[in-house]
């Protein structure tokens, strides 16, 4: 089994490598520290399972997720939370993710999930997200609704990290236009005046850390 992982802490990279390629059945076969690198080794090594930490910079695991599942459809993705909240399992889930586990049960649950998902199961660690996901599988309107659009929570965590506009062009392959398009955008749709404002709904949706 050929697992990417991806996590902007080294030593928790470190740790998950050793963890899996203590298994006679697992091999890691890419490492990035952000979700944009994340996507890039994916596609160049497709790998069978790519574990991707939520909180990274440029791109989140759940942005990472979604473009990972679009180029690589037959590759399972399985996502690491220190988040123990139902909006960020209901991301996870639409953005293609198979399965969502708490990072403080990562030693128990990591190989276990790994294995689930690559075998085409859903695998959550939380009794109340199970129980969360299924009303959601059964009606995909019971979600949380989210106002932006992939993208536009894609070029809001570039913002909140201070990128300028060029460089968010750069990054999400978009003309610069497109970008001050959509800085206006996002503007409108969250009634906000300024960047601060749009950094600290970002901060608390979880796109970016303090």
């Amino acid at each position: 089994m050929k697992i990417l992982i991806a996590d902007d802490h080294g030593i928790v990279r470190s740790g998950m490598r050793l963890l899996i390629e203590r298994q006679p059945d697992m091999e890691v076969v890419a490492e990035a520290e952000d979700g944009v690198q994340a996507v890039e080794r994916a596609i160049a090594a497709q790998p069978d399972c790519c574990v991707l930490d939520v909180s990274m910079p440029r791109m989140t695991g759940i942005q990472a997720a979604r473009q990972i599942r679009q180029y690589l459809p037959n590759t399972q993705v399985l996502v690491l939370s220190m988040h123990d909240d139902e909006r960020y399992v209901f991301d996870a889930l639409k953005a293609g993710a198979s399965g969502y586990v708490l990072k403080r049960e990562v030693d128990q649950a990591l190989l276990t999930a790994i294995r689930s998902v690559h075998r085409g199961d859903a695998f959550l660690t939380n009794a109340v997200e199970r129980s969360l996901v299924c009303e959601w599988m059964n009606d995909s309107s019971a979600g949380p609704e989210e106002p932006l659009s992939p993208r536009e929570q894609e070029v809001l965590k570039l913002i909140s990290e201070a990128h300028t506009n060029r460089e968010i062009a750069g990054i999400l392959t978009l003309s610069e236009k497109t970008v001050e398009s959509h800085r206006a955008n996002l503007l409108r749709k969250l009634g906000m005046r300024d960047r601060v404002e749009l950094v600290r709904y970002a901060i608390r949706r979880g796109l970016t850390e303090p």
